[in-house]
């Protein structure tokens, strides 16, 4: 049996440790607080196909850091409202706008997004989930409630990494799985719930190779690192995120566990 690897709250509680933002900008090129297979320039993609421009309302789901909520604000001038379970990252977030002088664009709160979400029916022009879709197991529900959220003509667009492609064995799925709560899904059944929700599916578009990628960046960035995270996180957690991180990148690879974005839209 595969043992629980923390990775939440140990790169949310030390996000700001020298070691932890050497980590992100060696996986990640440039840093935005990213603790997924997210790059700049694919987030400000993501922004530009929903349209989340000047004075846009935009919700994102599984928020965590605040990262790249807090950039999007800055680079987009939009409001960005983001919500994730885990109170560390929250916090973090909140002081993150705050130094980036966008506290008056931007909101965090501590919420399970797995629930119906705490705000008005159409208050949103565009709903984002990066590479968080994956821990929700009530998956059409919560699309149904974006559909609520959004305004006419509103888009919603998530990523998701747990898409089986091909054979994967039952441990390569437990140590894909160590760091919590997942849910694997067959190809199409993210685009079916999407129409049972009332969206209209724009686009899917394979995003894989930033998984690829990044995994096997973010594996080299934390050995060359590994001294100061084995003092905080310990030796066990470090070997244990190491070793899904190698899961990650032969999965990709091989494509036979993929990465989809995929949009749609409320209609008018």
């Amino acid at each position: 049996m595969t043992a629980p690897v923390n990775l939440y709250d140990n790169v949310y509680a030390d996000f700001a440790s020298d070691a932890e933002r050497a980590v992100r900008r060696e996986a990640y090129g440039e840093d935005l607080g990213q603790s997924s297979w997210l790059t700049v320039e694919e987030w400000l993609g993501f922004a530009d196909q929903l349209g989340a421009g000047p004075g846009a309302e935009v919700l994102e789901v599984g928020s965590g850091s605040g990262g790249p909520a807090v950039y999007l604000a800055a680079a987009r001038g939009c409001r960005v409202t983001g919500v994730d379970l885990n109170e560390h990252g929250v916090r973090n977030a909140r002081a993150l706008a705050e130094s980036k002088g966008v506290a008056q664009r931007t909101r965090f709160e501590a919420v399970d997004a797995s629930r119906p979400l705490p705000f008005a029916d159409g208050s949103f022009d565009a709903v984002i989930s990066n590479d968080a879709m994956c821990h929700i197991a009530n998956r059409a529900a919560v699309l149904r409630d974006w559909h609520r959220l959004l305004k006419p003509g509103g888009r919603a667009l998530f990523t998701d990494a747990m898409v089986v492609t091909g054979p994967v064995s039952h441990e390569e799925l437990a140590v894909r799985s160590s760091i919590g709560f997942y849910l694997f899904v067959p190809p199409d059944a993210n685009e079916a719930m999407l129409c049972e929700a009332g969206f209209t599916v724009l686009a899917v578009q394979d995003v894989t190779g930033n998984a690829a990628e990044v995994a096997s960046r973010w594996h080299a960035a934390r050995a060359r690192h590994r001294a100061a995270l084995v003092a905080r996180e310990g030796e066990a957690n470090f070997e244990g995120l190491q070793r899904f991180l190698r899961c990650v990148h032969a999965l990709s690879v091989e494509r036979r566990l993929s990465r989809f974005a995929y949009l749609a839209e409320k209609s008018a």
